[in-house]
């Protein structure tokens, strides 16, 4: 098959994919969106050849493109940039017909393609509030059994969002956790047995990394990580925004660096009488299979020297190629067990608990 024929095969089955996840996760004008690109890849259109001339290498193309192009356009329209596009995207688009969705995405990116095209070089970071609503029942399962504060390290943290996650207000099976007068309050759908008690938490310390943190004080990061929220999902967008404001409120940390220099050194700590939780939500495949493994004996060999003084958890939401949605995994030392303590939605809409199972 010639390289373009493939190319295009490549960025139809890319487009599918990601449309039928968007339908899974309550998008349907991306799903729409999504599936407008495959078609119209399929039948050489003059817009969809922007992405098909592209001079990237293989891997750019199973990198999130799809999520990368929606970004680029939705920042079209954040900033006003491109009136055609912002009269048919959300919330103007229900009576809009593909074909004139399409005529105005293809003119977009043939008219603003010197902002649509140098957009597609980052990959997109995911700044999803809701994921603090999972990791709350292991925070609360992680202090019931050591009993002890918090020394917080997150893994791939991108703007930090997630590092104030005892800031907003939670109800968890109708179980009222946080601050119930937060503007960001969460009530997941819940489903399995109870979730643990509502225990007090009381953080020493917190700290984070990502590779490319999102400075979102500046105005074109804060641009770029709204202009990744799904168009049509007004409540994501407002819950984000807030959650920016209670973020700026804070004096919280986030380093620049790679997971595999940055872990190491936080894993020095003397972090005696408290428990340090390590945690990180749908980041750690993005690091390779390679440097997975090895990150993760990194945490194994710190848990080896744990303690009932100085125990270690490592709680994470991450993908584990089961449906539906993503696992929410705890491994606690000094015995080191892994428990799968349930499942939950990767935007944080549902959680599936099971609890600790011996």
């Amino acid at each position: 098959m010639h390289s373009n024929s493939r190319k295009k095969a490549q960025l139809q089955e890319i487009f599918l994919t990601q449309a039928g996840y968007c339908e899974e996760l309550d998008s349907p004008f991306m799903a729409r969106l999504c599936r407008l690109f495959a078609e119209h890849i399929a039948e050489d259109d003059a817009g969809a050849s922007h992405l098909i001339d592209l001079p990237k290498p293989p891997s750019f193309w199973t990198q999130a493109l799809a999520l990368r192009v929606a970004g680029a356009l939705h920042a079209l329209v954040l900033t006003n940039h491109c009136s055609k596009l912002k009269d048919v995207y959300p919330p103007h688009h229900n009576n809009t017909s593909d074909e004139e969705l399409w005529d105005a995405v293809s003119h977009a990116m043939q008219a603003h393609a010197d902002f649509f095209i140098p957009f597609l070089d980052s990959a997109p970071q995911t700044n999803e509030v809701r994921r603090s609503a999972a990791l709350l029942p292991g925070f609360l399962t992680i202090a019931e059994e050591t009993g002890l504060p918090f020394t917080l390290s997150e893994l791939g943290a991108s703007a930090g969002i997630n590092l104030c996650w005892d800031s907003f207000g939670y109800s968890l099976d109708g179980n009222n956790w946080g601050n119930p007068d937060s503007s960001v309050f969460m009530t997941p759908d819940w489903k399995g047995i109870r979730p643990p008690e509502a225990l007090d938490i009381h953080v020493i310390t917190r700290d984070a990394c990502d590779l490319a943190p999102v400075n979102y004080k500046d105005p074109d990061e804060k641009l770029r990580l709204l202009s990744y929220i799904w168009a049509d999902q007004e409540d994501r967008f407002a819950r984000t925004e807030n959650a920016l404001e209670i973020l700026d409120s804070k004096n919280y940390n986030v380093d620049r660096a790679d997971i595999t220099d940055w872990l190491p050194e936080r894993l020095s700590l003397d972090w005696k009488g408290t428990v340090h939780v390590i945690y990180h939500t749908i980041a750690w495949n993005y690091q390779g299979e390679t440097t997975c493994k090895a990150n993760q004996a990194v945490i194994e060999a710190a848990g080896l020297k744990a303690n009932d003084d100085a125990p270690l958890a490592w709680l994470r939401l991450e993908p584990d190629g089961q449906e539906p949605g993503a696992a929410i995994t705890l491994t606690l030392w000094p015995d080191g067990k892994e428990h799968t303590l349930g499942r939950a939605d990767y935007h944080g809409r549902w959680i599936h608990w099971y609890g600790l199972k011996d």
